[in-house]
């Protein structure tokens, strides 16, 4: 009980709050949530994979063996989850609304403060990498699925060109490769751009579940939220053993894996109009609900 509570207290009070203050923003200011998700999705959240990107310490084989690990991970979870969603005959937009709720977990606000609580400093680092993985699939991968809620294959694939943080990824790397710097006025401008995003993410929840009826996919709200909870981090047990994940590393990956949906999804969700209600609903219930299975994931893990 005394962990639960600590990790309520110290990972989902804090998210709450911050959708509180949303919620109550788009009830007295008419904050919209297609306004914000434009700013987090064009202007945040390409400063934030940037930063992440250039700020990595970590060896060559860490970040083989971390990255390969969370490709496999969420792969396999899209695959499963299209499959399962075919399975049950959801219609188009819902069916990817679903993929991408289990596909992808809240690795950063969440998952890096959960690792640091529980693991300290050498798991923060992994699941950093994890974090900046998960970011890369998310604005390739992720908008692809999301823009295919809504029109065909090869206009998602021309619509993928679109995205910012695309970009952003591209020219983090040359600047990796070459190692250069930023200029000192550029590179503060990032850093407080990059810094905004995550609080603005949390913001949106709030604002979106002021603007969005609860979602009746009753049976598909449970499915996904057991698949995100429950079937993700079983998945990367047995993925971990594959890419030999020990110690810190391990901890991490599974950790990581263990977390609630990604807020960020409800960008996406409401960018490409795919079920933005069903999506914000399996976020805040994934969330809410994470404490009961993070708990005793984090006991096995040695927290």
């Amino acid at each position: 009980m005394r962990d639960l509570l600590l990790i309520f207290s110290h990972n989902l009070l804090p998210i709450l709050l911050a959708a509180g203050t949303g919620y109550l923003a788009a009830k007295f200011l008419d904050v919209t949530p297609r306004s914000l998700s434009q700013v987090a999705f064009y202007i945040f959240s390409p400063c934030l994979v940037f930063n992440l990107l250039i700020s990595s310490e970590l060896t060559a084989r860490d970040i083989s063996r971390m990255v390969g690990f969370t490709l496999v991970v969420v792969i396999l979870l899209g695959v499963a989850a299209s499959l399962l969603g075919l399975a049950l005959r959801l219609q188009r937009s819902l069916l990817v609304a679903f993929v991408l709720t289990v596909m992808f977990g809240n690795a950063g606000n969440y998952g890096l403060s959960l690792n640091l609580f529980a693991f300290g400093e050498d798991a923060l680092a992994y699941a950093s990498l994890y974090f900046v993985t998960t970011a890369i699939l998310t604005y390739s991968l992720g908008v692809v699925i999301a823009s295919l809620g809504q029109s065909s294959l090869k206009t998602a694939i021309f619509g993928l060109l679109k995205v910012p943080a695309l970009y952003a990824l591209i020219l983090a790397l040359i600047f990796i490769h070459f190692d250069w710097e930023l200029a000192l006025p550029l590179d503060r401008t990032i850093s407080l751009l990059s810094g905004a995003a995550i609080p603005v993410l949390m913001v949106l929840m709030g604002v979106q579940l002021y603007n969005s009826k609860w979602s009746n996919h009753t049976s598909t709200l449970g499915v996904a939220t057991i698949m995100r909870l429950i079937a993700s981090p079983a998945l990367a047990l047995g993925v971990s053993w594959l890419f030999h994940l020990k110690g810190a590393a391990f901890q991490a990956g599974i950790a990581e894996s263990a977390v609630p949906t990604a807020i960020l999804m409800t960008v996406l969700a409401t960018e490409y109009d795919v079920e933005p209600s069903f999506v914000t609903t399996v976020v805040f219930t994934t969330t809410l609900l994470s404490p009961l299975t993070v708990t005793p994931i984090l006991y096995l893990l040695g927290a």
